[in-house]
């Protein structure tokens, strides 16, 4: 009863916020849904003790035990990352697959490295004094872009179709290789007794990489022959719906990346599936099923981003390292775009010739926007002298992220594009 309690009065207030938004701010969705639920904490921090004592304690608790990282993690990515690889066309992801090979892999691990070693040297020139390990930790989980802020924001900014699939197809893979980076790099800073060798990062990284696509094929490739049997709209959704909850078991069991899975799975049903195994209507109810779905969860989520303002002890300690980290950030988003393109290309690798100019180097740094699953990894880690730092540090760099970056990229690439 407690989850049903808690999660009632999301959607109560989700809905009243997307109202507000839809009437009076008229933001996309999602952000508006965030701000208004940051401002409602702000004045909760600021009134809420004076004028209703009872209620803001209700209100701290309940927050406090919903465990985002739990529900984010281990529920909601799996649905949201399905129903965004639903509807992403395999040819297009096809015609940028070295890019967004590069981007989800490479690029992120280069990301890691290249913020960890900035923040290390440059955070104490404002007071603050972080361990190498611990600037790596926040490499780590500050380095994915979102691929639920992603694929909600590029919706409305109408981004040009081959920036839009390279971002897209980079926060949809891009996550697996973050989430196994990030354990790995939290089990060498906090448990002494890991195995630090490199066969066995690589096993890791192996079995969670490789195990979840595997898992991923074999699951959407049976649904789809499944469904092909029936072509039944309502047995459709079922079978989708078990996919997404059942192979997150699977995946749980096997110890392979379910997120990586749910995007393999998404992309052959949506490709594959729809080709041999459905009708126009189940089609049409499947994907309306789907992007219902996708709506409601990201009101979810967005409105707890909103509302994490109420459990950081003190934004304003590290206002100044949290600024310093969105350039820092930016600057890497930069050097692991372009790094390894110029190594392709000065070395011909797969025969490839720079795929950006100025103008589309500009959105694909710009369009790299963090969000809910940088909040999740940082609050998963254990308790500890650096946790509420990075903690504060995060959501700073992902408030500017989706507010700053989420609400601009559509006009930048409208500006910089428009005569490319």
């Amino acid at each position: 009863m407690e989850l049903y309690y808690t999660f009632s009065i999301l959607i109560v207030l989700a809905s009243f916020f997307a109202y507000l938004n839809l009437r009076f701010l008229k933001l996309p969705g999602t952000i508006g849904i965030m701000i208004i639920a940051m401002l409602v904490s702000v004045g909760i921090r600021l009134l809420g003790d004076s004028y209703f004592p009872a209620t803001t304690k209700h209100f701290f608790d309940l927050i406090k035990e919903f465990d985002f990282n739990e529900i984010l993690m281990g529920a909601m990515l799996n649905f949201l990352l399905f129903a965004g690889a639903l509807h992403v066309n395999m040819s297009d992801l096809k015609e940028q697959k070295v890019p967004i090979m590069i981007y989800s892999t490479v690029s992120v691990v280069l990301s890691a490295l290249i913020i960890s070693v900035l923040l290390y040297y440059i955070a104490p020139f404002f007071g603050v004094k972080i361990p190498y390990i611990f600037c790596l930790v926040f490499g780590t989980l500050i380095s994915p872009t979102d691929p639920i802020v992603v694929l909600g924001v590029l919706k409305q900014a109408k981004v040009p179709k081959r920036i839009e699939t390279k971002i897209v197809g980079e926060s949809l893979f891009n996550d697996g290789v973050a989430v196994v980076m990030f354990a790995v790099v939290l089990k060498m800073a906090t448990d002494p007794t890991f195995d630090m060798s490199f066969t066995s990062i690589a096993w890791l990284f192996a079995k969670e990489g490789i195990g979840g696509l595997l898992l991923g094929a074999a699951l959407g490739y049976t649904a789809s022959r499944v469904m092909k049997k029936i072509d039944d709209y309502k047995v459709s959704v079922l079978i989708t719906l078990s996919i997404v909850m059942g192979g997150f078991l699977i995946a749980q069991s096997l110890h392979v990346s379910s997120p990586l899975a749910m995007v393999v799975a998404g992309l052959i049903i949506g490709n594959y599936g729809k080709k041999v195994a459905m009708s126009e209507v189940t089609i049409d109810y499947l994907g309306k099923f789907w992007e219902l779905i996708d709506e409601i969860l990201n009101a979810i989520l967005f409105l707890f981003i909103g509302f994490e303002l109420l459990l950081l002890p003190d934004l304003n300690k590290q206002l100044l390292t949290g600024l310093v980290a969105i350039f820092i950030v930016l600057f890497s988003r930069i050097a692991s775009i372009v790094l390894p393109w110029k190594f392709f290309d000065i070395f011909k690798f797969f025969g490839i010739k720079s795929a950006y100019n100025k103008g589309s180097l500009m959105v694909l740094v710009w369009g790299g926007i963090r969000g809910g699953v940088s909040i999740a990894l940082v609050l998963s880690m254990p308790e500890g002298e650096y946790k509420n730092l990075l903690l504060e540090v995060t959501y700073i760099v992902v408030l500017f992220s989706i507010v700053v970056q989420g609400l601009t990229v559509g006009k930048l690439a409208k500006k910089v594009l428009e005569h490319d």
